[in-house]
């Protein structure tokens, strides 16, 4: 190799260190969220449990009538776009479990559009 003075071997031997522990953080939470339906099952377990708001949603037929729906809320065909258009009305662990998974989605958008590390 060439010469190469102690400053940019450090420099050199970070950025090779970032770099690979990049890729090992992308490939295993690949592995993880691909292969790993506990991530998911858990929290749709805590939705079930705690949001009532699913519970009511589950009896309504798939195509409600006019005057079937409860003033102030919208029932459509997807669940999680009901406790979307209901924010104000969910409990907080739904709340959070939806802020986390938008949040997840928003920034993994943004930060692959740009060319960063995302998974």
């Amino acid at each position: 190799m060439w010469p190469m003075d102690p400053s940019r071997k450090e420099v050199l031997r970070f950025a090779v260190s970032c770099r690979v522990l990049t890729l090992v953080l992308q490939v295993l939470t690949r592995f993880l969220g691909s292969s790993t339906p506990i991530v998911y099952w858990f929290p749709a377990y805590l939705l079930q449990d705690q949001e009532p708001l699913l519970r009511s949603l589950e009896t309504v037929p798939w195509k409600p009538l006019a005057g079937a729906c409860p003033p102030g809320q919208k029932v459509p065909r997807n669940s999680i776009m009901g406790l979307l258009y209901n924010w104000k009305t969910c409990s907080l662990v739904t709340r959070c479990i939806l802020g986390y998974f938008l949040s997840y989605w928003l920034l993994g958008l943004l930060l692959h559009c740009n060319f960063l590390p995302w998974t």
